[in-house]
């Protein structure tokens, strides 16, 4: 893909902050910016630790992608040990940092360290919804740098309720600040109406949309479990939102289907959390797989199914489809924008109807019947799209 070489400053707080978990979607799209912006053009990366700013240079961003890809971080160095409170993984990787970078300062210090090594007029990337702060944006003005700001979705005002207390204000003030960005991307042209919805149009700036791309990890050996087929996945943090509730209470009238939930406990979910450590019949807690179990075990399932409230994109149905598995979704536009009529969809309120589907789709499993995703029905989105997208304009 040719683009013209620009140079980038590219936000990493988010993989640092998350050093040593399995990848969200968030994680995901930060990744794949890190992987692409290291291919066209002049990179930097900037990333606010425990105790302070880090910058890296093109070969300190390439090191990083590496240890975040293999998991293999050096030991927690001194000023990392100091920090009692620091998760032990944390604390490795901001050590990685220290020995990595090309310049690092306390938070008083970043503008003056911007100036003294970044060209004038580079492109800031913030994909993480993390560290775009007045500081940072301050900082960046500094310097004359253009921001580019990554928006996947609006949840936390349009459903204030499945969320955490504060984080719909937080949010709100997240996207005041974006609102001072030169161009926000949007992962969809959902995500991109609901955006308009939440800043007036003075204070809207350029936005494009740009679906994410895929980056489909081989299937390798699912898990041993008790469960047997037919069974059916549900994948994503377990989280009030994703409505993992709704399944277990159709499980209590399922008879003889699996449920394997893929995925780590979230938060605001006590209710659920005290349903799965009652340990429901056919219902199996599976947490901290990796893509390629994860891949096998959706592969040999009778479908995806996936009751979320609310999505910006919805990564887990759009894997599944490249797959060739069956999906069971609740009703939303979004779906309808990135995957069509492939899915079987139903609306979350209607129970009957997804009791039903359940069992067809189980009965289609066992009799060697499918409603799989055909290779030429589908082709999902690529990652080279996206970026030939949003490269044209940062």
């Amino acid at each position: 893909m040719a683009t013209t070489e620009t140079d980038r400053l590219l936000d990493l707080t988010r993989l640092i902050s998350r050093a040593g978990r399995p990848m969200t979607g968030v994680d995901r799209v930060e990744f794949a910016y890190l992987t692409h912006l290291l291919r066209h053009g002049p990179l930097w990366g900037l990333i606010r630790t425990s105790l302070g700013y880090v910058l890296l240079d093109a070969p300190g961003c390439a090191a990083l992608r590496d240890r975040i890809a293999t998991g293999n971080w050096g030991e927690a160095d001194r000023l990392s040990r100091i920090n009692r409170g620091l998760d032990p993984m944390r604390a490795r990787a901001e050590s990685d940092l220290r020995r990595l970078c090309m310049a690092r300062c306390l938070p008083l210090r970043l503008s003056a360290m911007l100036r003294r090594h970044l060209p004038r007029g580079i492109t800031y990337v913030n994909t993480g919804h993390t560290n775009l702060t007045d500081r940072v944006l301050s900082a960046l003005q500094g310097i004359d740098a253009r921001v580019t700001v990554f928006i996947h979705d609006t949840i936390p005002l349009d459903v204030p309720q499945y969320q955490r207390p504060g984080t719909a204000h937080r949010f709100r003030l997240f996207l005041n600040r974006a609102a001072r960005a030169d161009l926000l991307v949007c992962n969809s042209r959902r995500t991109e109406e609901d955006l308009a919805r939440h800043l007036p149009a003075q204070r809207l700036p350029q936005t494009i949309s740009a679906p994410l791309g895929l980056d489909l990890t081989e299937p390798t050996q699912a898990p041993d479990g008790p469960w047997t087929a037919p069974y059916f996945v549900t994948l994503g943090t377990i989280e009030p939102r994703k409505n993992h509730a709704l399944l277990l209470d159709l499980w209590e009238d399922m008879a003889g289907a699996h449920l394997l939930i893929c995925g780590s406990r979230g938060w605001e979910n006590h209710a659920v959390f005290q349903r799965l450590d009652a340990h429901p019949p056919r219902v199996h807690e599976l947490p901290g797989l990796d893509d390629g179990q994860v891949g096998a075990l959706l592969q040999g399932s009778a479908g995806l199914l996936f009751p979320s409230l609310a999505e910006g994109y919805g990564l887990p149905p759009v894997e599944a489809a490249a797959l060739g598995v069956p999906l069971l979704l609740n009703n939303l536009p979004v779906y309808w924008e990135v995957l069509g009529d492939i899915p079987v969809y139903a609306d979350v309120a209607d129970h009957y109807l997804w009791l039903n589907e359940i069992s067809r789709m189980a009965a289609d499993h066992q009799a060697g019947r499918t409603r799989a995703v055909k290779a030429p029905r589908f082709a999902p989105p690529t990652w080279e799209a996206h970026f030939k997208t949003v490269l044209t304009l940062t």
